[in-house]
């Protein structure tokens, strides 16, 4: 979707070696406010990753990315959009920077993070004639932060990159970085507002917000894509689609929708236009930790509800059966995702 803000525009403003952020119209009061309390100086590195984080936080569309600039965060380095490079970023813009405003800047880490061959195989710079790992700059720059945030999945929890075999050896920024607070924004890439409003809530209270047990900003990762979804009432009448175009739930072809756990049922992107199953693709629980380790466009055998327990799609199809019988349909399984309610069978039996 084009944004609003010209090429001659974008290139005027990033010469100034400046970035910017957007953000749906529901987060601009906070962001205002957020302002007001002052912009901390944040530092952006990529490691692997496809950089479909950035351009996902670029490329919102209300308010325009020239309301935004530079009144909410102060954004020393970012690779994507900023005018300097070489020594002159580096050392200037990033070691400087860490150095000097240590505990009170925030690290801002896009992409998973390579530790094979001694973090050889993602370099981002060199130093004295030698190369600065990846690894080397999350540890040095993030072990001085006040907080790392953790964008996208491949950051958050490894993602694609560190899928099997892995031969790179990469790992979540979590996994590498062991005494600084690192807040997981998960999704491939995530929704703007996740990230802005992650920022916006870290800079107006000083800390990060109210983490769910995978490291997730509750405030969004908190609630199941299958409790709102469009399709919901296919799937309470058991009416399954078998290809890509059919009426019908997705579950079948491949939808993760029940053990998904994220907002956008009401926060659709391209300012409100679409979401992945609005568009009639499965979601893929791409804000899970497991993701992307299962068939994408197949029914997955097993669904992971919680750590070290699954459940089967045909048990979730038991339950539908009987529940639809009294009432209750296809509700329960969400119930079930999210803990609030468990299979009850084996249970009764041992009581028995």
């Amino acid at each position: 979707m084009p944004t609003k803000l010209s090429r001659r525009e974008f290139i005027r403003l990033c010469a100034g070696s400046a970035a910017a952020i957007s953000m749906s119209g529901f987060l601009a009061p906070f962001m205002a406010e957020a302002a007001e309390a002052g912009a901390p100086p944040v530092i952006w590195i990529q490691g692997a990753s496809c950089t479909g984080c950035s351009i996902s936080l670029l490329n919102t569309v209300h308010p325009s990315i020239q309301d935004v600039l530079l009144k909410v965060i102060s954004l020393r380095y970012h690779p994507n959009v900023m005018a300097a490079a070489g020594d002159l970023a580096i050392q200037e813009a990033m070691y400087k920077v860490a150095r000097e405003n240590k505990g009170r800047f925030f690290l801002v880490v896009e992409g998973s993070v390579p530790t094979a061959a001694d973090g050889m195989f993602c370099t981002v710079g060199e130093e004295n004639g030698k190369p600065i790992t990846f690894q080397k700059l999350v540890q040095d720059i993030g072990g001085q932060a006040k907080a790392i945030l953790a964008f996208g999945t491949c950051s958050a929890y490894g993602g694609i990159p560190a899928t099997p075999p892995n031969p790179t050896g990469c790992k979540p920024v979590a996994d590498v970085v062991k005494n600084v607070p690192v807040v997981n924004v998960p999704g491939c890439p995530p929704h703007p507002d996740w990230m802005v409003g992650t920022i916006a809530h870290v800079i107006l209270y000083g800390d990060y917000p109210e983490l769910d047990e995978f490291g997730r900003p509750k405030m969004f990762f908190s609630g199941i894509v299958h409790d709102n979804c469009p399709r919901r009432q296919y799937f309470d009448n058991a009416i399954f689609a078998k290809n890509f175009s059919d009426p019908g739930c997705l579950l079948e072809i491949g939808c993760k929708g029940p053990i998904a756990h994220c907002d956008a049922t009401t926060r659709p992107w391209n300012g409100g236009v679409n979401w992945c199953i609005k568009s009639g693709a499965p979601c893929i629980a791409c804000t899970e930790p497991q993701f992307p380790g299962w068939p994408m466009y197949e029914r997955l055998p097993e669904m992971p509800i919680a750590p070290g327990i699954t459940t089967t799609i045909d048990q979730v199809g038991l339950v539908l059966g009987g529940a639809a019988v009294v009432g209750i349909g296809g509700h329960l399984i969400g119930n079930i995702a999210t803990g609030r309610v468990g299979f009850k069978k084996d249970e009764k039996e041992g009581d028995n």
